[in-house]
């Protein structure tokens, strides 16, 4: 299982954290959605569950569930700016298609 951070995502991370005052790592998720099939989901995580892996770079951390772990095992997590937005991106092997708007992805698993 594999899972690594750029340093401009573990900044941004670590920033979000102090901001909010609370948490340990960014908690990253995937969901049924969109017209590609599936979207990311980005929380705050309090603590580290059983079914849940810990990654760590730069001093930031990030949780993956199990479940999670299936369709972005694999992937590295960077923070960019896009236009006049600045999001995180996930850079996964496994998509095969976006959607025309990049929300959402379909993926081989």
């Amino acid at each position: 299982m594999a899972f690594t951070l750029t340093e401009s995502a573990a900044k941004q991370i670590k920033n979000q954290l102090a901001k909010r005052g609370s948490g340990i790592a960014l908690r990253i998720g995937v969901k049924q959605t969109g017209c590609s099939g599936y979207a990311y989901t980005y929380d705050f995580a309090d603590e580290v569950l059983a079914d849940d892996q810990l990654f760590e770079g730069f001093d930031a951390k990030v949780v993956l569930d199990k479940d999670t772990m299936k369709y972005i095992d694999g992937s590295s997590l960077d923070f960019v700016s896009e236009g006049l937005k600045q999001v995180f991106k996930v850079e996964n092997p496994k998509v095969t298609a976006m959607c025309g708007c990049g929300e959402s992805f379909s993926i081989k698993i």
